[in-house]
């Protein structure tokens, strides 16, 4: 059994079946806050994670301009969307799982930890949130193909821990903040309650995934004395592939610490 928390990441990352993967996640997180709560925390450790995460056989991963479009107000178009949004958070549970072991070499303290075990604990939750709703529809996650760049990111950061906060929760879960506000409206014009209250739980609590990556983004900044604006949009432009689109959801990127002056300037840059 892993004994240590970078031990825990790699054994979720090298896990296969979604369901697996997510019920690994979800035990550990529980280990880690229980060592928390009782005034102590299990040792960080080393461990080498995988250049990629394991995966089922399904989904068929496909270039994102082959995913199939469909018509989002009809059933199949519902349940494609529903689909599409687990396999969001089926990554990124791998995402937040793969900042633990990847950046060992840099000293953080221990409520970075905190931070991205509860962030990938939740999106376990909302996994099996999305798994539910698609079962709901006679459907399961790997009925459709799905987007195969999610991992890109993880990829190209991965030996840069700035650069890893800059794009996945700043830019790729700030992205989410803008979207599923409309993704909960189309559902209620469904009358489809159970995709409407998991949405609405994911929307709640994607916020303080955000807001990790900006909190921990501010901290390496503050530790090197870089003013943080101009050291994103560096960050962004190297590392992201395509221009940030709006229209952004301003509140809510501003309640997990995203002022304009960090997306709107990479828009200008774009257009």
């Amino acid at each position: 059994m892993p004994q240590t928390l970078a031990e825990m990441a790699v054994d979720v990352l090298t896990t296969a079946d979604g369901r697996e993967k997510t019920r690994k996640s979800r035990a550990y997180a529980a280990e880690w806050f229980a060592a928390r709560k009782d005034g102590g925390s299990l040792p960080i450790g080393q461990a080498q994670p995988p250049l990629r995460p394991s995966r089922p056989e399904q989904p068929g991963l496909l270039d994102p301009r082959d995913v199939p479009k469909r018509k989002p107000g009809s059933p199949q178009g519902r349940i494609a969307l529903l689909h599409a949004v687990a396999h969001i958070e089926l990554n990124a549970v791998d995402l937040h799982w793969d900042i633990i072991p990847r950046f060992t070499d840099t000293r953080m303290p221990v409520g970075f930890y905190d931070d991205w075990v509860k962030a990938a604990d939740e999106e376990s939750k909302h996994f099996k949130l999305m798994c539910d709703c698609l079962e709901e529809e006679g459907s399961h996650y790997g009925a459709l193909p799905a987007h195969a760049g999610m991992w890109q990111a993880a990829e190209d950061t991965r030996d840069d821990i700035m650069g890893r906060l800059a794009v996945v929760p700043m830019v790729l879960e700030a992205r989410g903040l803008d979207v599923t506000p409309n993704m909960i409206q189309l559902f209620k014009n469904a009358k489809a309650t159970s995709a409407v209250k998991a949405l609405e739980t994911i929307y709640a609590e994607e916020v303080s995934h955000v807001a990790y990556g900006s909190k921990w983004f501010h901290f390496l900044c503050g530790r090197d004395d870089v003013d943080p604006v101009p050291r994103f949009h560096e960050l962004v432009r190297k590392y992201f592939h395509g221009p940030l689109k709006p229209p952004f959801n301003e509140e809510k990127r501003a309640d997990a610490g995203m002022a304009p002056d960090f997306y709107w300037p990479l828009v200008e840059q774009s257009t």
